[in-house]
């Protein structure tokens, strides 16, 4: 169990074999690569001095190496590159793995009775199906057609687990899976736009409701495409926009529409051809447009959107202030989120700019403090009390006067 787990958090930071056992050389913890695949392979076991040093490199408790994981993910699809190598796959579905692991420990006791709100899945074989289910999604949820502000946090509420992965590599889109407790999990690539974030969000939770069966994985990208489209826009909304029938589009209407939706403009594009409202001329038309002036992967129009998971972290902030886990183990969980905690806490507020900066609520905490701490001198001091009040009269100045 040791070499599992040991290999799943090397692989959840993002190291190597061979930087794991230079991080430990430079922290006068000598080993080679092939001594630590030993101890993943379960061959041999470090001694406690050195199996403290890997816990610190891999920014884990010892205890983490012993400790069963309750929670197993079964991934359902992976959008990725075909170029992605195993070994980088491996990484990002531990890394996703240990994210999970953390927060579904911390919601146990935070939260044990919470359970996720998510419909469930439904055979789709068809873009009617798809279409459908992403309807009855959004009728769930109390969505109508409103435009959604931000789907990370709505997936959140309903008890999603969203994964943001932010390392450098542009090599997958996402990947989506469900836990054996039943909570949907998706992950999220962050290096990319905020309207393409939020339309591979959608995606994900494409393949988390529709059971597509027997259907080709080529079938099964496109039936996800169309659930996140119509999640996204449904086609009430997409008619109300652009009408139901159309022989042109201005490309400004579609860089308001991506404004004002959250939807890319060659997904608003697609989404009027699909329904019907251009003819397959006009959207050709638009695609050439797009490829013509370079915007197929960066629109001149950009969408700045909330698409940023806060879930773990405000579950471990409460779980450190409750003193249910230790500030040690916060930054474990969230790396960097507990130093934040003490800056906040370093603000100075003996000054008008600093109190200014400070939050209302707590700035009126300090004010209502310094008020009751003056209080008793203010009455023991006539010098600060005996004094003439401005009268009305004050207020006004006598035109007579020189």
């Amino acid at each position: 169990m040791m070499g599992i787990r040991l290999r799943q958090a090397r692989l959840a930071s993002g190291m190597t074999l061979e930087m794991l056992a230079d991080r430990l050389s430079l922290a006068n913890h000598p080993i080679t690569k092939a001594g630590l695949s030993k101890y993943e392979l379960g061959k041999s076991q470090p001694n406690q001095k050195l199996l403290l040093a890997i816990a610190n490199a891999l920014g884990v408790r010892v205890g983490h190496f012993f400790e069963p994981s309750k929670t197993k993910i079964n991934w359902i699809a992976f959008r990725r590159l075909a170029t992605m190598p195993l070994k980088r796959q491996d990484q990002v579905k531990a890394y996703a793995s240990h994210v999970v692991e953390n927060q579904i420990s911390l919601q146990s006791i935070l939260f044990p009775e919470e359970s996720s709100n998510f419909p469930e899945m439904q055979d789709a074989r068809t873009f009617d199906d798809a279409e459908r289910i992403a309807m009855e999604l959004r009728d769930k949820w109390g969505l109508g057609d409103s435009t959604i502000d931000s789907l990370t946090g709505l997936v959140e509420d309903h008890g999603g687990v969203v994964v943001p992965c932010s390392d450098i590599s542009r090599d997958f889109d996402g990947l989506a899976g469900r836990t054996n407790s039943g909570f949907p999990v998706a992950v999220v690539c962050m290096q990319v736009a905020d309207d393409r974030r939020r339309y591979n969000l959608a995606h994900e939770l494409g393949h988390l409701l529709m059971r597509c069966g027997d259907v080709s994985s080529k079938e099964e990208e496109k039936l996800a495409n169309r659930f996140a489209s119509a999640l996204l826009v449904p086609a009430s909304v997409a008619k109300h926009e652009l009408g139901k029938k159309r022989k042109r589009i201005e490309v400004n209407e579609l860089a308001i529409l991506k404004l004002k939706h959250g939807f890319s403009m060659q997904g608003w594009a697609r989404r009027a051809f699909d329904l019907e409202i251009i003819d397959a001329g006009q959207y050709k038309a638009l695609c050439v447009m797009f490829s013509r002036n370079h915007w197929k992967k960066i629109e001149p129009t950009v969408y700045v959107g909330n698409e940023v998971p806060t879930r773990l972290k405000l579950m471990t902030l409460r779980a450190i202030a409750e003193g249910l886990i230790s500030r040690e183990r916060g930054e474990q969980i969230c790396p960097g989120y507990t130093s934040q905690i003490e800056l906040l806490g370093s603000e100075r507020t003996d000054s008008a700019s600093g109190l200014r900066r400070l939050p209302r609520v707590q700035r009126d905490s300090i004010l209502e403090a310094a008020a009751e701490k003056v209080a008793d001198a203010y009455a023991a001091d006539g010098e600060l009390t005996d004094f003439n009040a401005f009268g009305q009269e004050d207020l006004y100045v006598d035109s007579t006067e020189s």
